[in-house]
């Protein structure tokens, strides 16, 4: 037990000392920052996907985006361009377009990509016009996929994938427009799909060899994959065109309830010259879903 001694109040000993007015300061400080969370700044443009958002019409989600900070809203069909227009928005990333086979097969979406050649006349088909009706609207980046396995080497993969992807090359080299091939998981969200990991990705670009198609790198999907995000960004970000977010486990919050450190990772990707759009693209588990985009915003708005 301590012997009593006459003690200062504690205020009136940080005041004596001068800490007090430290104590203020960085109070103060932590204040501005918690009323300056959500609201969009640094060098990051930020974005948001729509799917996220399903019960919030597309004029609303413009309007908040707006209000945050965002500059683009992405993943949209031509239908939905004037929307975006209106609100003086951007798409970072057109949606993907999709075809009806002889069979009945939709041809376009995640399972079914450029992997088999026999997809490749109709993909061909709906992409022109789509890559066209983009950037005529201005907007440059529109996504594609590999397809599934079902049974695939990975190298035939590659080999099926670049035979397609080259013959829409030409065009997206006329028109300014990259193609952007999605990393995604084939552990937890896409069983089976073949552009799985950062490697089979890269591969595919230096097959291809335009700097019009490249690789869109989701965050939320490598981190299921392979891990080593910032180390794999830093190696291979040349053939990065754009990024995603979303919280592992779950594809929700990128807050605390989840394990990658966002704005590390987003730090890494302007170090090596990014300019870019951030979408984000998780699925909020909150009621208030436009209060937790506004909170990712301000995650990932390091100067």
């Amino acid at each position: 037990m301590m012997p009593k001694t006459n003690l200062l109040p504690r205020r009136q000993f940080l005041a004596a000392t001068g800490i007090a007015a430290v104590v203020d300061l960085l109070q103060g400080q932590l204040r501005a920052a918690d009323n300056a969370a959500g609201v969009a700044a640094g060098k990051v443009r930020h974005s948001v996907c729509k799917w996220c958002y399903p019960k919030i019409p597309l004029e609303d989600l413009a309007s908040a985006a707006k209000e945050i900070g965002l500059e683009s809203i992405e993943l949209l069909d031509p239908p939905d361009f004037p929307v975006l227009k209106k609100h003086g928005l951007h798409c970072a990333m057109v949606s993907y377009p999709t075809a009806i086979a002889p069979d009945g097969t939709k041809i376009g979406p995640i399972p079914k990509g450029f992997n088999r050649v026999e997809h490749h006349d109709l993909l061909i088909s709906v992409y022109e016009p789509l890559l066209k009706a983009s950037a005529e609207a201005g907007f440059k980046q529109v996504i594609c996929f590999s397809g599934n396995r079902d049974g695939m080497d990975d190298q035939q993969g590659i080999k099926n994938c670049a035979i397609g992807i080259k013959r829409l090359i030409p065009l997206c080299e006329q028109l300014g427009v990259t193609l952007c091939m999605e990393l995604l998981n084939s552990k937890v969200n896409h069983p089976d799909y073949m552009c799985d990991h950062s490697a089979w990705g890269v591969a595919l670009c230096e097959a291809v060899g335009s700097e019009h198609f490249k690789l869109l790198y989701d965050i939320y999907h490598m981190q299921i994959m392979e891990g080593d995000v910032i180390a794999t960004i830093k190696k291979h970000h040349r053939y990065f065109a754009h990024y995603h977010t979303g919280g592992v486990p779950g594809r929700h919050e990128i807050d605390e309830t989840q394990e990658l450190n966002y704005p590390a990772i987003i730090r890494a990707i302007q170090d090596t010259g990014y300019t870019g759009y951030l979408g984000q693209e998780f699925t909020p588990a909150r009621p208030d879903q436009i209060a937790s985009l506004k909170q990712a915003v301000g995650i990932c708005s390091v100067a």
